[in-house]
């Protein structure tokens, strides 16, 4: 079959993802690297890639300004494209060198990613003598302008220059020579670890010289072990590898095939310890495992950037399957790094340990639940990342609480009855324990709040206090009712635990905007809430409607010293007015049955400020009697039938402290 006829075709044809744009360079050198063991001088043998850029554009690393990458140019002193090399070349799917892993379409990667390739050889002809090749490989035209004449040279070798970078594929690939130099070394490492020696490579980029040798002196941390394993029948070999920590690469599992890399895959936590960088007697690395096998030349796709291997195996008559090869590579490098896991082990569990009794003891009660090896995590996970790791493990036993409560109420076929009340008594021990972290977690959120409460009234950086509505917010959502917020978003237990139980709130709405009240009124109350109590018991034969209870609740900014007569300017009087004009309306409720009495409906004001000079002068006009520590003020005032009560910010955090200090002390919550 004519390379000519099919070229088109089979390049249309041909996938390549836009992120390995350098794979064909990378497999340049690789058929270099063979054509100098073919030439049969590996030890003298020299490849160097030198990366073109565009010489219009400017180059300033230390800016990070680089010129664009136009095309590469790859030299060797192989044995170049003689007649047996160059009829390969012309022929797809060629199996030249099919000892070596080659596909004989690394041809067609070229044309991918490049406009043109041209290429000079130098090779000995079948008498012994030294000539020249020159031939140019595109699209349209394939293989033209070749020709063979005298050498110019006194040495075989080839320079290959691919041209015209699409820019598709470059914007996915690294722009530094550094970054390219490493991602060679980790294409070709396996010619440097295995048993026989590597040529010398070079990568040069606008006069920076990068040598593999010496990039992977800095790479390693200590020599490679190899050995081999078996995976149903199949031999794979398993090179265990220690990279620097200054290398800026993850723990890794790295197929290979035809000596060349194929695919890696993070392996990072999937062993307990695993975690970022580990250490050894010589210092911190990072790990990787290069798997190579015939079984794996076998399955590798054309393109060789992936496998045709199944993730699982249906079965255990199938094929060797991905899963079989990372389950076993994972057990081998458990063994292999034994001694150095055993150190972020235990740091790992004492992590979660710590992160349970000290920030979220709501996870505590069900730990029993958890295998222990998902309580070994990365001691470097954030705070918010480990909440989210428990939370996903929390949840996981709480679905299954509820699958199980569905089929306990069903004995099993056969099942004796102390087996059932043994599985039954599991099952509650099961639900109390998920109850109580459901407590704990409560509890946990209110000590959250009470520490953001205090940080709101402290003084900023520039002076000033927080304005009214930030507290305003931790306490109830602003221009929020009940129906449109949850339960947890309200915090008015602290001022009053009996505040949690309302029949109906709003949050700095206009009173014509309240559905329970009928008034017109455009004023905003900070917090309004009323409460209707149910009659539980029917006493004679007379139905009367339960009384409501009205609680307004005025928020001002921490040390405001501004307060005066008005209702602008005192927050007494401003409380005291909302509630006159709830009842001045004609109030239904939200079903819109009226609500009778409405003068005599019990009143609540609550004042929430800090007790400035004005403050206290307000406090004093409105007749108010100061608490014995000093720390607020409160009166019954008679002509608006409505108790009130002036609270600092000090005392709204010392009071919920304290009334909150046991359940933290249970839970071993500091509550300072």
């Amino acid at each position: 079959m004519s390379l000519r006829t099919n070229l088109h075709g089979r390049l249309r044809n041909t996938s390549l993802p836009k992120s390995h744009g350098l794979m064909p360079v990378f497999e340049a050198v690789v058929n270099s690297i063979h054509s100098i063991e073919e030439n049969g001088n590996p030890d003298s043998g020299k490849i160097i890639l030198r990366i073109n850029r565009d010489t219009q554009g400017s180059l300033d690393l230390d800016a990070k300004l680089l010129s664009p990458i136009t095309g590469f140019t790859i030299s060797d002193n192989g044995c170049g494209f003689d007649q047996v090399n160059f009829k390969s070349f012309e022929t797809l799917d060629s199996d030249h060198k099919i000892d070596k892993g080659c596909r004989g379409v690394g041809r067609l990667m070229w044309l991918k990613v490049f406009d043109l390739v041209e290429v000079e050889s130098h090779f000995f002809d079948l008498d012994g003598k030294l000539k020249k090749r020159e031939f140019r490989f595109e699209d349209k035209l394939g293989i033209h302008e070749d020709r063979v004449e005298e050498a110019s040279k006194q040495q075989p070798g080839t320079l290959i220059n691919l041209v015209g970078f699409d820019e598709n594929f470059r914007k996915q690939v690294p722009a530094k020579g550094q970054s390219i130099a490493n991602q060679l070394l980790e294409h070709v490492l396996w010619y440097f670890v295995r048993q026989s020696s590597a040529p010398k490579i070079l990568v040069e980029d606008s006069g920076e010289v990068y040598d593999l040798d010496h990039l992977l002196e800095e790479h390693m941390h200590s020599s490679a072990f190899i050995e081999t394993i078996t995976i149903r029948e199949y031999s794979f070999d398993l090179t265990h590898i220690k990279f620097r920590a200054s290398v800026n690469k993850k723990h890794q599992l790295a197929l290979c095939a035809a000596n060349r890399l194929v695919k890696e895959e993070s392996i990072q936590g999937k062993l307990p310890g695993l975690y970022g960088k580990i250490s050894d007697s010589s210092g911190e690395f990072t790990y990787t495992c290069y798997v190579t096998s015939d079984y794996l030349n076998q399955h590798v796709r054309s393109e060789r950037c992936s496998f045709d291997i199944a993730e699982d195996a249906k079965d255990m008559f199938s094929e060797v399957s991905l899963k079989d090869i990372r389950d076993a590579v994972l057990a081998r490098t458990k063994m292999y790094l034994q001694d150095v896991l055993e150190e972020n082990v235990s740091a790992g569990r004492k992590r979660v340990d710590d992160f349970i009794n000290h920030h979220a003891p709501r996870y505590r009660p069900i730990v029993n639940y958890i295998a222990e090896e998902l309580l070994i995590v990365d001691p470097e996970k954030s705070d918010k990342e480990l909440e989210l790791y428990l939370h996903a493990h929390w949840y996981e036993v709480e679905r299954k609480l509820v699958s199980e409560g569905h089929d306990i109420m069903q004995p099993e076929n056969e099942e004796h009855v102390e087996e059932y009340k043994e599985r039954l008594s599991e099952y509650l021990r099961k639900a109390e324990d998920l109850k109580k972290s459901d407590l704990a977690n409560y509890v946990s959120h209110r000590k959250v709040v009470i520490e953001l409460l205090q940080k709101s009234i402290e003084r900023l950086e520039d002076g000033k206090y927080a304005r009214e509505d930030m507290i305003h917010q931790l306490i109830m959502p602003m221009r929020k009712e009940s129906s449109e917020v949850f339960l947890d978003s309200c915090n008015l237990w602290l001022i009053d635990e009996r505040l949690a139980f309302h029949n109906y709130l709003a949050s700095d709405k206009t009173l014509n905007s309240m559905p329970i009240t009928g008034n017109d009124s455009a004023k905003e109350p900070d917090l309004l809430t009323l409460r209707v109590f149910d009659n539980p018991l029917l006493v004679n034969d007379q139905t009367s409607f339960p009384l409501a209870s009205i609680t307004v609740i005025e928020i001002k900014r921490p040390m405001r010293n501004d307060m005066r007569e008005g209702e602008d300017k005192d927050p007494i009087d401003q409380a005291l007015s909302y509630l006159e004009r709830i009842r001045e309306g004609k109030v239904t409720t939200k079903s819109g049955r009226p609500i009778p009495g409405n003068n005599d409906i019990p009143g609540y004001c609550y004042v929430l400020c800090d007790l400035t000079e004005s403050m206290h002068r307000r406090c004093r006009r409105a007749n108010l009697r100061i608490t014995s520590d000093g720390m607020g003020y409160f009166g019954y005032n008679e002509p608006s039938h409505a108790y009130i009560e002036v609270i600092s910010f000090d005392q709204l955090v010392k009071a919920a402290k304290e009334r909150n200090r046991a359940f933290f002390d249970k839970l071993g919550l500091a509550s300072a």
